[in-house]
């Protein structure tokens, strides 16, 4: 695909409501928005930049949101044909390993594979280099596996570090627009876990089950985080790792409440996990979630924008200390993602949002141009930037991400 023939959401929306052979009026009815605004959503005049439209507009026409954001349409954004070749091996690797039935009995010593682990963890999930992960991850899944059945001496470690790995499968699937294979990684995350057989291993794996869960079933999701929150409550007060996989868990809940058009039970659940976070602390980055009253400020700028208040970003992120939170490039790239988002609503705003979405592609370029929203961002800014270097550096965005400039 070339850059030229990128899509807008508003035109993939048109394309598939005439597929359906649906109205204008039939579809705004259905996904609770005005026919006027479906229309402008459609020409481009206004952008798909939120799941809870993004999702009810997919299921007034009953189709997946992928198929409106052209998820699997993406490699012809610059770097992301590695991206999504790297791909194909994980699915392999995850198809053919199981707990205690290893593809391969041989495997690398645990020092390699340790060293590998830490690779993984400390430089390419910081980085969201997902075709780095692609190639590494396959292989390491079936050895950890291997290990796990075969050397008894090290069969808690590897259990630990099959379950970071298969956090790192799952929201790298989930990143990429594969919803399909993030559920069979959180699948074996649970196995894992089972295996491992504490609280807060348990809600790790739930709460990478609910991540998991497609967003057609938005609702399930909710339903499996709180479920999940409720039972590793009672270690809260005893068990730091249980207490923030239970603050992740309610973060989980309220952006999904969002999602769900839930405002007020949104709130509810992001004042609990800030009530977790005040006591927690600086935490201690159980399961990589980094957790804690840092990564608290990203998610209040996150659940902002998922609730439609874009205008509250900007004093909202006077607050916040980008560099306190531990899972490093990757995470401050979804913050400034989220800002840039939210700052391109206000007209006033709109060269900061080119800033902060250019700060974001700088930090974890595959991250942000495999996400839907950033490009839809960017999408509409080119509508209404065009002068000197902010202009030039919109256009330079939009080219990396394989969208036409015109």
């Amino acid at each position: 695909m070339h850059a030229q023939e990128a899509k807008t959401i508003g035109q993939r929306l048109r394309e598939t409501r005439i597929w359906r052979d649906k109205t204008l009026r039939v579809v705004a009815e259905r996904a609770g928005i005005t026919e006027s605004y479906l229309c402008r959503l459609e020409l481009g005049r206004c952008q798909v930049t939120r799941r809870s439209l993004l999702e009810a507009l997919a299921a007034a026409l009953e189709v997946a949101p992928g198929e409106l954001t052209g998820a699997h349409e993406l490699t012809s954004a610059e770097g992301m044909g590695e991206v999504h070749a790297a791909v194909v091996a994980l699915r392999v690797a995850l198809a053919d390993n199981a707990l205690d039935d290893p593809a391969d009995d041989a495997a690398r010593s645990w020092p390699e594979l340790a060293t590998t682990l830490h690779r993984v963890n400390s430089a390419l999930r910081p980085a969201a280099d997902y075709a780095a992960m692609g190639l590494v991850l396959p292989e390491l899944i079936t050895d950890l596996h291997a290990v796990a059945t075969t050397v008894p001496a090290h069969r808690r470690d590897a259990l630990a570090g099959l379950l970071d790995v298969y956090t790192a499968a799952t929201f790298t699937a989930k990143h990429l627009g594969e919803p399909d294979l993030a559920t069979v990684a959180a699948m074996h995350a649970r196995a894992v876990a089972a295996a491992l057989d504490s609280p807060a291993h348990t809600a790790l794996a739930e709460l990478l089950r609910a991540h998991a869960v497609s967003s057609p079933a938005r609702a399930r999701s909710l339903v499996l985080a709180a479920h999940a929150a409720d039972r590793v409550a009672p270690w809260v007060g005893t068990d730091l790792d249980a207490a923030e996989m239970y603050g992740m868990l309610h973060l989980t809940c309220a952006l999904n409440a969002a999602a769900l058009r839930r405002p007020a039970e949104s709130a509810d659940h992001q004042a609990e996990a800030a009530e977790v976070a005040a006591r927690v602390g600086a935490g201690t980055n159980f399961g990589h979630q980094a957790f804690g009253v840092a990564n608290l400020g990203f998610w209040r700028v996150h659940l902002a924008v998922e609730r439609g208040e874009g205008g509250k970003v900007r004093e909202l992120a006077r607050n916040v200390d980008p560099s306190a939170v531990t899972l490093g490039a990757s995470r401050r790239a979804a913050y400034y993602t989220d800002l840039g988002r939210g700052l391109a609503t206000e007209r006033a705003h709109r060269q900061d949002a080119v800033a902060a979405l250019r700060t974001a592609e700088r930090l974890a370029p595959q991250r942000v141009r495999a996400n839907p929203f950033a490009r839809e961002t960017v999408m509409g800014l080119l509508r209404h930037v065009h002068k000197d270097a902010i202009g030039r550096e919109l256009r330079g965005m939009a080219y990396r991400m394989g969208i036409g400039v015109g």
